[in-house]
C-alpha cells in the first residue's frame, strides 16, 4: 500500500549543523496491518512517521501510495492526501484544553465540510464505541490519561481513514492501559485499518497484534521481521 524508495531527511542542510535524520530508506507497509518502528531515540521512527503520513517531504527519495507518487505533489493536494487517507495518534495526545471531547474528536472533519449533524452522530459513535459515550461533554483536561487517549483515537478515525499513524502510543501509560491499546489496536487491525506506530515499548513490540517489526538505527533501516 505504502512504498518508500530510498527516502533521505535533512535537517539544518548546508549548515554547520547539518543532520540527516534518514539515510537511504527502502521499505513496504503492509496494507491491512500492523507496522511497528523500533529503535533507540534519535534513530529516525519519527521523522519517519512524519514522511509516511504527508506530513514533511524527504529531501530526496519517493513515497507511493497506492501507486500514486507522492513526493512532488503541490502542498494543497499534499494536504487532501493526508486528511482522507491518515489518522494521526500524537504521543502527548495534543488535544484542545478549554473544547469537551466530542468537540476535539469533531476538529479534523471541519475542513472537509459536510452535514454538521451526521459528524456530530458520528464523533458520538466513536466515542461510545471506545467507552466514553458518558464522557462526551467532558473538558478533556478533567479526563484521565487513558480516556484521553481513547478520545485522541477517536479523533484520528473520524474521517475513516484507511492509515493510522500512533507516534510512541503507550509512552505515557501503565501496563493496565497499554494492553487496553492493544485491543483497541486489534479491533482496528480487525476492521480492515492499516496501522503504522512507533514503540520503546516491548508490550507493544512483541504483541500478537503487530505483524511486521522494523528497526532504525542512525536512520537506516537495521532489520524487518
Amino acid at each position: 500500500m505504502i512504498k518508500l524508495t530510498n527516502i533521505r531527511k535533512a535537517y539544518n542542510q548546508g549548515r554547520d549543523n547539518e543532520f540527516w535524520a534518514l539515510n537511504g530508506i527502502d521499505l513496504n507497509i503492509e496494507p491491512r496491518r500492523v507496522t511497528a518502528l523500533c529503535g533507540p531515540s534519535g534513530s529516525g521512527k519519527s521523522t519517519l512517521l512524519t514522511i509516511v503520513g504527508c506530513l514533511a517531504r524527504p529531501t530526496s527519495g519517493r513515497v507511493h501510495l497506492k501507486e500514486r507518487d507522492l513526493s512532488g505533489l503541490p502542498e494543497r493536494f499534499l494536504t487532501d492526501v493526508r486528511r482522507s487517507t491518515f489518522g494521526f495518534i500524537f504521543q502527548q495526545f495534543n488535544l484542545i484544553k478549554g473544547l469537551t471531547a466530542r468537540d476535539n474528536v469533531m476538529l479534523p472533519a471541519y475542513p472537509l465540510g459536510g452535514d454538521w449533524r451526521a459528524l456530530h452522530a458520528r464523533a458520538e459513535g466513536l466515542l461510545d464505541t471506545l467507552r466514553l459515550g458518558h464522557r462526551l461533554s467532558s473538558r478533556v483536561e478533567w479526563l484521565s490519561g487513558g480516556e484521553q487517549q481513547r478520545v485522541a483515537i477517536a479523533r484520528a478515525l473520524i474521517n475513516d481513514p484507511e492509515v493510522v499513524i500512533a507516534d510512541e502510543p503507550t509512552a505515557n501509560l501503565d501496563t493496565a492501559l497499554s494492553r487496553e491499546f492493544l485491543t483497541i489496536l486489534e479491533n482496528l487491525k480487525q476492521q480492515g485499518k492499516t496501522i503504522l506506530l512507533t514503540s520503546h515499548d516491548p508490550l507493544v513490540i512483541e504483541s500478537s497484534v503487530v505483524d511486521t517489526v522494523v528497526t532504525l538505527r542512525d536512520g537506516r533501516l537495521v532489520e524487518g521481521k
